[in-house]
């Protein structure tokens, strides 16, 4: 499920654009499966269909989806784009350990740093399961379109019985962006 922040102040097509991108990179929307619809991805989060237009159009050029003419949008080779970020990433990286090193952060530190930096869990994401309890993460979750909730998936490499709350029966659970 994609929230929208109106108090942000960047376009709400970039937002969709960074939503959709997020949920690409968890392997929440796998590659090569349709994207939902303009016009039912516009319904649901109540906003015009030009803008979802727009950010599909983004999306496109940014090479994470490719479209199929009459048959709408597709989630593209997110391989190689996942690549390319890890490559940005290592970069970036490597620049802010040369910082460290330059204001004497010794690399003990630095990597003690980064590991609670990479541990914390996102703020803005929650996890919660239809009874409307929160829960711990368990599960990654994949876009089900006939979900009237919002969409959920279980992920095959965790097991059911794993989760807080979510069993075999059906009991899925899905995540909301806040």
């Amino acid at each position: 499920m994609i929230l929208l922040d109106l108090k942000d102040s960047r376009p709400i097509y970039e937002q969709v654009v960074e939503r959709l991108q997020e949920l690409m990179m968890l392997g929440i929307l796998e590659e090569d499966s349709q994207m939902p619809s303009v016009r039912s991805l516009a319904m649901e989060l109540s906003i015009n269909p030009n803008t979802i237009q727009r950010a599909y159009g983004e999306l496109e050029r940014r090479g994470y989806t490719y479209s199929v003419k009459g048959r709408g949008s597709f989630v593209g080779s997110i391989r190689k784009l996942r690549e390319a970020k890890k490559t940005e990433l290592e970069r970036r990286l490597g620049g802010l350990a040369r910082e460290a090193r330059t204001i004497g952060v010794l690399r003990e530190e630095f990597v003690v740093i980064a590991g609670q930096a990479y541990d914390e869990r996102p703020q803005n994401i929650k996890i919660q399961n239809r009874a409307g309890g929160i829960d711990e993460p368990c599960s990654m979750e994949k876009l089900n379109p006939s979900d009237p909730k919002g969409q959920s998936l279980k992920s095959p490499d965790i097991p059911d019985e794993s989760c807080a709350g979510g069993e075999k029966s059906g009991d899925q659970l899905w995540v909301r962006n806040e």
